[in-house]
């Protein structure tokens, strides 16, 4: 299977081609990965690289893959607008995946083992945090994904805990730095099945959503 993953939550966006084949195999055939702001993106552009750089044609994608956050909403809403216009042009699978999730993965490929906390910055002095096991074997989820207060994720800092994540090391020094990447994304998704309509796919967003209703037009006195 051919997949095509997109991972924007956050300021290190990417996109990559991953080849799977029956055994379960998977080989990344290419990731463009980009850092400039988030205002620049260029996510088609992007995607026509990875795929140029693959050999790959969009014909031959099978799968779309995507970061579901927590992270940049507006780089999340980038990627499931892409996967929903792949997939009504084209009969693709959707898939999406845990950026939380993808950060421990990519943790425990780069060597880390025990437990680790993933902390992502939520904005309005709230943080997204996690706990995970990790082994030579793959990852455990130990605590579920919530939002906390600047506080805890302190204590934790204090206690001595293994913290990781993008972009929270100018509040916390001691987070060992590691991105979400397209490329983790894809190989999470070739080993699931649970796919999706793209018009189900949601952003992970532990807050309640709220809005306030514009209100009715008034007719101007001529």
């Amino acid at each position: 299977m051919k997949i095509l993953a997109f991972e924007f939550s956050s300021a290190q966006r990417s996109v990559a081609v991953l080849s799977a084949d029956a055994s379960g195999q998977t080989l990344v055939a290419s990731e463009i990965v980009e850092s400039s702001p988030r205002n620049t993106m260029k996510p088609l552009a992007m995607t026509e690289a990875a795929l140029r750089d693959a050999g790959i044609d969009r014909e031959q994608i099978e799968c779309i893959a995507l970061g579901l956050g927590p992270g940049s909403y507006t780089g999340i809403r980038a990627a499931i607008a892409l996967a929903q216009g792949w997939q009504l042009a084209r009969e693709v699978k959707i898939i999406g995946v845990s950026s939380a999730e993808c950060v421990a993965v990519k943790a425990q490929a780069d060597g880390i083992r025990g437990q680790v906390s993933v902390v992502i910055d939520a904005q309005r002095q709230e943080f997204y945090f996690a706990g995970y096991e990790l082994d030579a074997n793959g990852v455990r989820e130990i605590a579920a994904l919530r939002l906390v207060k600047p506080d805890e994720v302190a204590d934790r800092e204090r206690a001595g805990d293994l913290l990781v994540g993008p972009e929270v090391t100018r509040w916390f020094p001691s987070v060992r730095l590691i991105f979400p990447s397209a490329a983790t994304v894809a190989r999470l998704a070739a080993s699931r099945t649970d796919f999706v309509s793209a018009d189900r796919i949601e952003p992970i967003y532990l807050r309640e959503t709220t809005f306030v209703k514009a209100p009715p037009s008034r007719a101007m006195p001529l």
